[in-house]
């Protein structure tokens, strides 16, 4: 009996050594080998950079809301768009808070981009993803931005609505996910082109936004 503990209990070491080396030292070093090597933007975050420095991450919303930018869509984390605080709203159909935030998004949406009073407004401009972080908007939402942003910005909305199509991606495999367009990558581009827009100081009693 006791014999066959030992050898048991040896037999439950080695396998508990073997496997520790195997599964905990062995693959996530290979895996990671393996990214770093032939996956290197993607495994480091996907971070963009423009002259050198690091300016945000492509799969990473940040909020814009100078008229001369394409804006995402709204974001729950934090106080919006806060990478430390990834959250929704949790709020649902039935909540009144929600219908009445999302109307009055949509009041502002027209507002903003000179549209008509009852023009429909895209989805995803007047709610935010799960996440609160999402990247992207909808071709629909960047089409209704154009006019707005080539104005702001002197230049013809032929050259804006290019620079959108370039950085749309379609759905992945054709299959997967819809359209969807990169605003980090769009405004960035747009600012390569024509540069950064002068934006007025914000008065110091107001919470400065970008």
């Amino acid at each position: 009996m006791l014999q066959n503990a030992i050898r048991d209990f040896r037999t439950a070491v080695i396998a508990l050594v073997a496997f520790t080396v195997l599964t905990g030292l062995a693959y996530p070093y290979m895996i990671t080998g393996i990214a770093q090597t032939l996956f290197n933007r993607q495994a480091n975050g996907s971070i963009v950079k423009v002259n050198g420095q690091d300016v945000g991450s492509s799969l990473v919303g940040q909020n814009f809301s100078s008229p001369a930018y394409f804006h995402p869509r709204p974001s729950s984390a934090g106080a919006g768009y806060d990478a430390s605080a990834s959250s929704g709203s949790n709020l649902g159909p039935s909540s009144q808070v929600l219908a009445d935030r999302v109307a009055a998004d949509v009041k502002a949406v027209r507002q903003d981009n000179g549209l008509a009073d009852d023009a429909r407004v895209p989805v995803d401009a007047v709610t935010a993803a799960g996440s609160g972080l999402d990247p992207h908007i909808s071709p629909a939402y960047a089409e209704i931005q154009i006019a707005r942003v080539a104005k702001e910005r002197g230049v013809p909305t032929a050259d804006v609505k290019a620079i959108v199509d370039k950085y749309t991606d379609n759905s992945t495999f054709a299959v997967l996910g819809e359209a969807r367009v990169n605003v980090l990558r769009v405004n960035l581009a747009l600012d390569a082109r024509y540069g950064a827009p002068v934006i007025a100081p914000v008065p110091e009693t107001t919470i400065a936004g970008q």
